[in-house]
């Protein structure tokens, strides 16, 4: 298991208990300079706040003393998902329907890992997407990254604290 995954397998069940959902769990850098960046939101969906983040921060920082799942040196570094924000569970599929992503696939689909379009949801663990070429229906478990586009609906949802449709 890589140190991200073992991270949010020991941070989770305490984040979910404060209220909080981990968006993505990622360590970067070289063993001189690394990152651990834990992305989180609040399961009400409201804004994060800096309390939040500091909160978050101290929670995790104790969890990973104690338990010490990255070899090595590291700086914590707590986020919450920006508005072009990752996708990274079946359901953020669901909630964003109507706005544009980008996903990108482990393998090809039809001879192609890039597809760009609107978010139509999901059926049979699949993420439906609509492109210029009609519809898409993407394998969630071959989804290498997914994001949601920076768009006006997507700024005006935003601006509005409207999320999903």
């Amino acid at each position: 298991m890589d140190p991200a995954t073992r991270v949010e397998r020991i941070i989770a069940p305490a984040l979910g208990d404060m209220g909080y959902e981990i968006v993505r769990v990622r360590l970067l850098g070289d063993r001189g300079r690394r990152n651990l960046q834990v992305m989180v939101e609040r399961t009400d969906e409201a804004g994060m706040t800096v309390d939040d983040c500091a909160d978050i921060s101290r929670t995790v920082s104790a969890l990973l003393d104690v338990e010490d799942p990255i070899a090595g040196s590291y700086e914590l570094e707590v986020s919450s998902p920006g508005i072009d924000r990752p996708l990274t569970r079946l359901r953020d599929f669901e909630r964003f329907a109507g706005f544009r992503a980008k996903v990108e696939m482990r393998e090809p689909i039809d001879g192609r890992r890039r597809f760009r379009g609107q978010v139509l949801g999901v059926a049979d663990d699949c993420v439906k997407l609509e492109l210029d070429q009609g519809v898409a229906e993407l394998p969630f478990d071959g989804i290498e990254s997914a994001k949601l586009l920076m768009t006006d609906d997507l700024l005006a949802a935003a601006q509005s604290g409207r999320h999903s449709h």
